[in-house]
């Protein structure tokens, strides 16, 4: 079997996998759904996703030990990653393959000639480190895998939930998915300019497998004897890395394009250098090195501004079991494997809420959801490939077991806004905050009121036996019946209510008749009442699961917001309890 016909069968089956991954990553009962997969293998596999989380945190996190088996390999076969496995490259060289193809010869060879540009990434990769070293990782940002992970789970498979319902029984939705489709259609649509421009130019795992791979004792290399110089190997190269000059070994992805199409058998892959010479890496530049060193000053101004402090947003709500600011930002990579396993749809991708550092990391937005966070739903701290959400268990979110000393976990305190509250704001009843939330004893209680209605004091009125006739229509007259209505005579204490259950034409249906000589005494007038069931938070028993936020009914901000005060992931967050 020829070689490049292994490579892609290797490259589909990646793709395959990684999207078979991302299917899986949704929480339901059907065979195909979350049940243990071990969704984040290509995840795990990522050394750069490794190197950049142990710089921030000084330790690895278990299921990242598998990118040494990656690593293991690249120092043995060179960038085999990029050119058998990376499903980002097998779309990237796919598309580019579709572009060129009416191009004639020495277009093809125009476009995968070796330019300095090349060694972009490499300062990219140096910036991006430097940032780690101080305790902010962002390579998920441009990082390959984070990024297809991304762009697949929070950008395209919502289309194939919202339009075919195949995936998801609900249509989802993520507030900045046009944002994170535009950069992954970015991405794409640059390989329509050059073959594999982010390969080439970008991506940071591509420059550290590049790094790593310039000392592996196998490599594409010419063979002795005079080369024709057909060009074909250039017309084929998908590294860019001048396979017929001086051979640059960290810039070959290994996509053999030129061992399989030489005519006169002169390129092998082999444990011995080329003839023609070798490069390990680009020409690189001392002055673009102290350029991307500059991530370690950015990271420290980030930090004098930074989320943790006093000036965080207090609206930033972090998902269930996420670790306290500091360390959650040192190992979030921004895959959205929580946004996309989440049942509620419920976390969201940050923008400029959680800070500049922040962007693309899970926050909790309760408004976009189908509800709060469930009290018996896990799924977000399972799927996390990085521990920046650590996985709960049941008994721990809850609060129960092992773990009742400490309580359920807080995610934050909801606090209600009297100027949007109907029952405070506008003397409208609503229990529904109340009703929904899941806390024994509830966190929220009411206390009760009684207000007369605007335009029911002292209304003539006159009784026909249990019906009490009002001389004028009072504009509320249809929500009058609601149950949460009262009728009493004016000047009279609040024992002398009676609930309204009904009309009669211009008549109000008393559960009490009220008597001829009650209307004497309040000199034949009544007052309607409503009966206000207005709402208190007892923050010891909040745990800020946003059940009460989502389903208010006020529109746009809500009259009750969940904040991070008391949440339990806070090392130093002020406490209300």
């Amino acid at each position: 079997m020829r070689i490049v016909t292994v490579r892609r069968i290797s490259q589909i089956f990646f793709l395959v996998v990684f999207l078979w991954f991302c299917v899986a990553a949704t929480l339901g009962a059907a065979w195909w759904q979350l049940r243990g997969w071990p969704i984040n293998w290509l995840l795990d596999l990522d050394p750069l996703t490794s190197l950049a989380t142990v710089l921030a945190t000084g330790r690895l996190y278990a299921t990242l030990a598998w990118s040494l088996v990656a690593i293991g390999l690249t120092l043995f076969l060179g960038r085999f990653f990029c050119g058998f496995a990376c499903p980002l490259g097998t779309i990237n060289q796919a598309t580019g393959w579709v572009a060129r193809r009416g191009l004639h010869q020495h277009g093809r060879v125009e476009a995968n000639r070796h330019r300095p540009a090349q060694a972009w990434k490499y300062y990219f990769l140096a910036f991006f480190l430097a940032l780690a070293f101080r305790g902010s990782v962002q390579t998920g940002l441009i990082d390959p895998l984070p990024l297809l992970h991304r762009s697949v789970n929070l950008a395209l498979l919502p289309l194939a939930d919202n339009g075919l319902g195949l995936l998801s029984g609900e249509p989802r939705f993520y507030a900045s998915a046009w944002f994170i489709g535009v950069v992954f259609l970015g991405v794409v649509g640059l390989n329509l300019v050059m073959p594999r421009f982010f390969c080439r130019f970008i991506c940071p795992l591509g420059a550290l497998f590049g790094m790593l791979g310039r000392f592996s004792p196998w490599r594409i290399g010419k063979t002795g004897g005079k080369c024709g110089e057909c060009r074909i190997c250039e017309e084929y190269c998908e590294g860019a890395c001048r396979p017929s000059g001086i051979f640059i070994a960290g810039e070959c992805v290994m996509c053999m394009n030129c061992l399989d199409r030489c005519p006169a058998n002169r390129v092998t892959f082999a444990g011995k250098p080329s003839t023609a010479g070798e490069a390990g890496l680009p020409d690189l530049s001392r002055r673009g090195f102290i350029v991307a060193g500059s991530g370690v000053l950015l990271a420290s101004l980030w930090g004098v501004g930074g989320l943790a402090g006093a000036g965080r947003d207090a609206g930033l709500i972090r998902p269930p079991g996420a670790l306290d600011e500091d360390r959650f930002l040192a190992r979030c990579i921004r895959c959205g494997q929580c946004m996309r396993i989440c049942p509620a749809n419920i976390i969201q991708p940050a923008l400029l809420e959680a800070g500049v550092q922040g962007l693309w990391t899970p926050a909790v937005d309760y408004r976009l959801g189908r509800s709060g966070c469930q009290p018996n739903c896990i799924a977000c701290g399972q799927v996390c490939p990085t521990a920046a959400i650590r996985p709960l268990s049941l008994d721990e979110k809850q609060g129960l077991g092992d773990f009742a000393a400490q309580g359920p976990i807080r995610m934050g305190t909801a606090f209600v806004d009297r100027g949007r509250c109907l029952p405070w704001a506008m003397d409208r009843p609503c229990l529904v905050c109340h009703e929904l939330c899941p806390v024994s004893p509830k966190a929220i209680f009411t206390r009760t009121g009684f207000e007369t209605i605007r335009d029911g004091r002292a209304l003539p009125a006159r009784a026909q036996g249990p019906v009490v006739v009002l001389e004028a229509i009072i504009p509320t007259w249809a929500n009058i019946v609601s149950g949460d209505y009262y009728l009493r005579p004016t000047g009279q204490p609040e024992a002398a209510l009676r609930r309204i259950t009904g009309l009669a034409g211009v008549g109000l249906i008393l559960e009490r008749p009220l008597t001829g000589e009650d209307l004497t005494a309040a000199g034949g007038r009544v007052d309607i009442v409503v009966r206000l069931e207005r709402p208190f938070m007892d923050p010891a028993r909040c745990i800020g699961c946003g059940m009460c936020e989502q389903a208010c009914p006020v529109s746009g901000r809500r009259a009750i917001r969940v904040y991070s005060e008391n949440e339990s992931r806070s090392r130093s967050g002020r406490l209300l309890i």
